[in-house]
């Protein structure tokens, strides 16, 4: 009797869940392996795929402006990654003070990670705007003439760095959980002991919320790689391909110059870039990032 009720139950179960799992299919499952097929064919919308084997995958090894946008991806990776994490846990070490008003300055560092990608990048182009721009405003009290920022192939990608800190409130929120999570027992044992604040960071605060360092860091890596809307709404990729990142050559490939086996080879070398970046790091890290149960990654 309970071998047919169980039957039962799985069989109402797979029927409840059976809209979900037939939309999945058709509209996640079947575009991804059509995408995974297509990236080895010429396939231009208009016409019928065309069979042509690893010549995508080969062509991107052979193209420039590939390789401009690896280096831009790569470059903006590096610098607005590390500076991102700093400043999101930096704000959530303020904020997790005792201060007057935390709650309301929580809430004002958070906002502005809330805005959508256009119109935060529409708020920026006021803001790099080298006439009427509030940066080069504020430079220019001070008698400094500031750069062109977007239209200056020397600062373009600088500024796109810049932006990502517009963001840290997200990372921040995070980081915030984490250090909440620390026992305060660690810090009044180490404040008996004689500990500083700057020595308590070190040694408790960041091996505790280390698991919470690596999420950061690799989701942070993961949207650097697929830099898209910035590009797209201030710069199209310019000045001088300065903004070139991968991401926007891979939507020119497939949207604008119709190379949909191309750009499904971008894509699918692009997936397999980011899993195994996300191995990597996890494989190093799991003698750096401390558990509470002590186990490993």
């Amino acid at each position: 009797m309970r071998q047919g009720a169980r039957r039962r139950e799985t069989k109402y179960f797979y029927l409840f869940i059976s809209p979900w799992l037939i939309g999945a299919a058709i509209f996640t499952l079947y575009p991804i392996l059509y995408s995974l097929y297509i990236s080895f064919t010429e396939y231009n919308i208009t016409s019928p795929p065309k069979w042509v084997g690893l010549q995508n995958y080969t062509k991107m090894f052979q193209d420039d402006l590939f390789w401009r946008g690896v280096k831009t991806t790569v470059l903006f990776t590096i610098f607005s990654v590390p500076l991102q994490l700093l400043l999101s846990l930096f704000l959530a070490l303020l904020v997790n003070q005792k201060i007057p008003f935390k709650r309301f300055f929580r809430t004002a560092i958070y906002f502005p990670s809330m805005i959508s990608g256009v119109a935060m990048s529409l708020v920026w182009l006021w803001v790099f705007n080298s006439k009427i721009g509030m940066f080069n405003w504020a430079l220019g009290l001070l008698g400094i003439d500031g750069p062109k920022w977007l239209e200056d192939s020397n600062w373009a990608l600088a500024s796109m760095v810049i932006m990502t800190m517009w963001s840290a409130g997200a990372g921040m929120v995070i980081f915030l959980a984490g250090l909440q999570g620390v026992p305060p027992i660690l810090y009044e044992a180490a404040k008996i002991d004689g500990v500083t604040r700057w020595q308590s960071l070190w040694r408790i605060t960041l091996p505790m919320i280390s698991p919470v360092v690596l999420f950061q860091l690799i989701m942070g890596i993961i949207d650097s790689f697929q830099v898209f809307t910035q590009a797209f709404v201030m710069t199209k990729g310019g000045p001088h391909y300065a903004t070139q990142f991968y991401v926007y050559y891979l939507w020119q490939n497939g949207f604008k110059f119709f190379k949909m086996g191309y750009a499904s080879a971008m894509a699918w070398l692009l997936l397999i870039v980011i899993m195994l970046m996300t191995f990597l790091i996890m494989r190093v890290s799991r003698k750096l990032v401390h558990y509470e149960g002590g186990g490993g990654v």
